[in-house]
């Protein structure tokens, strides 16, 4: 009789018993899983479509914060000349000979961790609101910089990548 030990062992490494059956498997499992090849051509993959990726999504993400900006500053801008319906000029109220200042807008709190947002020059007939970039925005956004508009609609820089 063979011992319980000695079929294990028989049947794991193959061998024969005294019998001269094969404790062998005449059709081994498929060997399931990836191979390290496999595996490192998938990273390869990965790590070329992030090379060519990454930097598309940093340009489209500046842009949108540059966009956010120049629709900010067009809202200072309609405020402003909501501002000189009203008192026939930019620069103060007649009524208190107040210096103005740019107002709290929605838009400002949206874009402040990316840009700054002041009357760069205000006379009585003149005005010109900038949007200076700050931050990522500032490191990220070397092409465009900082954003004006006037009272006559002049965008400054005038570079058409900018506005």
């Amino acid at each position: 009789m063979t011992s319980v030990l000695s079929l294990l062992s028989a049947r794991r490494f193959g061998w024969r018993s005294a019998l001269g059956h094969s404790y062998r498997h005449a059709d081994p499992a498929p060997m399931r899983g990836f191979s390290l090849i496999e595996l490192m051509i998938v990273v390869l993959i990965i790590a070329v479509l992030a090379a060519i990726a990454y930097p598309s999504y940093t340009r489209h993400v500046v842009k949108t914060h540059r966009v956010a900006a120049e629709g900010c500053l067009s809202e200072y801008a309609n405020y402003m000349e909501r501002y000189y319906t009203t008192n026939l000029r930019y620069d103060e109220d007649p009524a208190t000979s107040t210096a103005i200042s740019l107002p709290t807008l929605d838009c400002k709190s949206q874009t402040a961790a990316f840009y700054d947002y002041s009357l760069e020059s205000v006379s009585a007939t003149a005005f010109s609101v900038q949007a200076v970039p700050k931050g990522i925005q500032l490191a990220r956004d070397t092409t465009c910089g900082t954003l004006k508009l006037d009272q006559t609609g002049t965008r400054t820089p005038a570079n058409s990548d900018c506005w």
